[in-house]
Protein backbone atom coordinates (compact mmCIF):
# COMPACT_ATOMS: atom_id res chain seq x y z
CA UNK A 1 0.00 0.00 0.00
CA UNK A 2 3.17 2.19 0.88
CA UNK A 3 4.07 1.98 -2.78
CA UNK A 4 0.23 3.13 -4.04
CA UNK A 5 0.69 5.73 -1.37
CA UNK A 6 4.03 6.64 -3.28
CA UNK A 7 2.68 6.81 -6.58
CA UNK A 8 -0.41 9.11 -6.14
CA UNK A 9 1.99 11.65 -3.97
CA UNK A 10 4.27 11.63 -7.57
CA UNK A 11 1.48 12.24 -9.32
CA UNK A 12 0.18 15.10 -7.34
CA UNK A 13 3.69 16.24 -7.00
CA UNK A 14 3.68 19.38 -8.75
CA UNK A 15 0.40 20.20 -6.85
CA UNK A 16 1.93 19.78 -3.30
CA UNK A 17 5.17 21.26 -4.41
CA UNK A 18 2.69 24.35 -5.15
CA UNK A 19 3.58 24.57 -8.83
CA UNK A 20 -0.06 23.98 -9.87
CA UNK A 21 -3.10 23.97 -8.41
CA UNK A 22 -4.68 20.17 -9.20
CA UNK A 23 -5.00 17.24 -7.44
CA UNK A 24 -6.07 14.82 -9.27
CA UNK A 25 -7.51 11.73 -7.24
CA UNK A 26 -6.42 8.35 -8.22
CA UNK A 27 -8.66 5.34 -8.32
CA UNK A 28 -7.17 2.34 -6.10
CA UNK A 29 -7.79 0.08 -8.96
CA UNK A 30 -5.49 2.73 -11.12
CA UNK A 31 -2.96 2.69 -8.37
CA UNK A 32 -2.44 -1.16 -7.99
CA UNK A 33 -1.91 -1.32 -11.51
CA UNK A 34 0.47 1.44 -11.34
CA UNK A 35 2.26 -0.64 -8.54
CA UNK A 36 2.16 -3.57 -10.16
CA UNK A 37 3.57 -2.33 -13.16
CA UNK A 38 6.65 -0.97 -11.19
CA UNK A 39 7.40 -3.82 -9.11
CA UNK A 40 7.60 -6.88 -11.07
CA UNK A 41 6.17 -10.01 -13.10
CA UNK A 42 2.75 -9.75 -11.16
CA UNK A 43 -0.22 -11.47 -12.26
CA UNK A 44 -2.59 -8.26 -14.49
CA UNK A 45 -4.75 -6.75 -12.33
CA UNK A 46 -3.45 -8.00 -8.87
CA UNK A 47 -0.44 -6.35 -6.50
CA UNK A 48 0.99 -9.54 -5.37
CA UNK A 49 0.75 -12.37 -6.97
CA UNK A 50 3.49 -13.18 -8.81
CA UNK A 51 3.43 -14.51 -12.58
CA UNK A 52 4.63 -18.23 -12.36
CA UNK A 53 8.11 -18.17 -14.88
CA UNK A 54 6.82 -19.93 -18.45
CA UNK A 55 3.39 -18.26 -17.51
CA UNK A 56 2.19 -15.27 -19.70
CA UNK A 57 -0.96 -12.92 -20.11
CA UNK A 58 -3.84 -14.96 -22.09
CA UNK A 59 -6.22 -11.95 -22.01
CA UNK A 60 -5.62 -8.89 -23.04
CA UNK A 61 -7.03 -7.00 -19.56
CA UNK A 62 -7.44 -8.05 -16.63
CA UNK A 63 -11.32 -8.12 -14.86
CA UNK A 64 -11.37 -5.61 -12.16
CA UNK A 65 -14.24 -4.54 -10.30
CA UNK A 66 -13.98 -2.69 -7.32
CA UNK A 67 -17.23 -2.54 -4.58
CA UNK A 68 -17.62 -1.27 -1.33
CA UNK A 69 -17.61 -5.10 0.03
CA UNK A 70 -14.03 -5.60 -1.78
CA UNK A 71 -12.77 -6.27 -4.84
CA UNK A 72 -13.18 -8.62 -7.11
CA UNK A 73 -10.39 -9.45 -10.43
CA UNK A 74 -10.21 -12.10 -12.55
CA UNK A 75 -7.14 -12.59 -14.92
CA UNK A 76 -6.62 -15.46 -17.40
CA UNK A 77 -2.72 -16.68 -18.16
CA UNK A 78 -1.63 -19.51 -20.11
CA UNK A 79 1.53 -21.50 -21.16
CA UNK A 80 3.29 -24.47 -21.98
CA UNK A 81 3.72 -26.01 -17.96
CA UNK A 82 2.50 -28.83 -16.65
CA UNK A 83 -0.66 -28.20 -14.47
CA UNK A 84 0.74 -30.09 -10.92
CA UNK A 85 4.10 -27.50 -11.78
CA UNK A 86 1.62 -24.58 -11.70
CA UNK A 87 0.06 -25.99 -8.22
CA UNK A 88 3.69 -26.60 -6.87
CA UNK A 89 5.14 -23.15 -7.34
CA UNK A 90 1.52 -21.65 -6.01
CA UNK A 91 1.19 -23.57 -3.18
CA UNK A 92 4.59 -22.71 -2.46
CA UNK A 93 4.65 -19.23 -3.13
CA UNK A 94 1.74 -17.64 -2.16
CA UNK A 95 1.60 -18.47 1.89
CA UNK A 96 5.28 -16.72 1.54
CA UNK A 97 2.72 -13.39 0.57
CA UNK A 98 0.61 -14.32 3.65
CA UNK A 99 -1.93 -16.36 1.75
CA UNK A 100 -3.57 -19.55 3.32
CA UNK A 101 -4.27 -22.66 1.74
CA UNK A 102 -7.66 -23.03 2.69
CA UNK A 103 -8.59 -26.22 0.11
CA UNK A 104 -7.26 -26.81 -2.82
CA UNK A 105 -6.55 -24.61 -5.52
CA UNK A 106 -8.44 -22.02 -3.24
CA UNK A 107 -5.93 -19.67 -0.86
CA UNK A 108 -7.34 -16.75 1.44
CA UNK A 109 -6.00 -13.70 3.39
CA UNK A 110 -7.50 -10.74 5.09
CA UNK A 111 -11.24 -11.66 4.10
CA UNK A 112 -9.96 -12.17 0.28
CA UNK A 113 -10.32 -15.36 -1.44
CA UNK A 114 -7.87 -16.58 -4.46
CA UNK A 115 -9.25 -19.06 -6.65
CA UNK A 116 -6.85 -21.08 -9.25
CA UNK A 117 -9.19 -22.56 -11.93
CA UNK A 118 -8.00 -24.35 -15.03
CA UNK A 119 -10.09 -23.37 -17.87
CA UNK A 120 -10.31 -26.16 -20.85
CA UNK A 121 -8.25 -23.91 -23.90
CA UNK A 122 -8.84 -24.87 -27.74
CA UNK A 123 -5.37 -24.45 -28.51
CA UNK A 124 -2.69 -25.27 -28.64
CA UNK A 125 -3.49 -27.97 -26.66
CA UNK A 126 -0.39 -28.72 -24.82
CA UNK A 127 -0.77 -24.66 -22.94
CA UNK A 128 -2.01 -24.53 -19.50
CA UNK A 129 -4.50 -21.98 -19.09
CA UNK A 130 -4.61 -20.53 -15.53
CA UNK A 131 -7.63 -18.58 -14.31
CA UNK A 132 -7.01 -16.33 -11.07
CA UNK A 133 -10.22 -15.12 -9.26
CA UNK A 134 -10.10 -13.05 -6.46
CA UNK A 135 -13.27 -12.23 -4.43
CA UNK A 136 -14.47 -11.01 -1.53
CA UNK A 137 -14.55 -13.83 1.64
Amino acid sequence: MLRAASAAFLLAGPAVAGLGSFLIPIPPAFAAQLVAADSGPFVPGFTDVPVMPGLATAESEPLVFDKPGGRIVQAVLSGEVPRQAVLAFYDQTLPQLGWRRASDRVFVREGEELRLEFPQQAKPKSATAVRFTLTPR
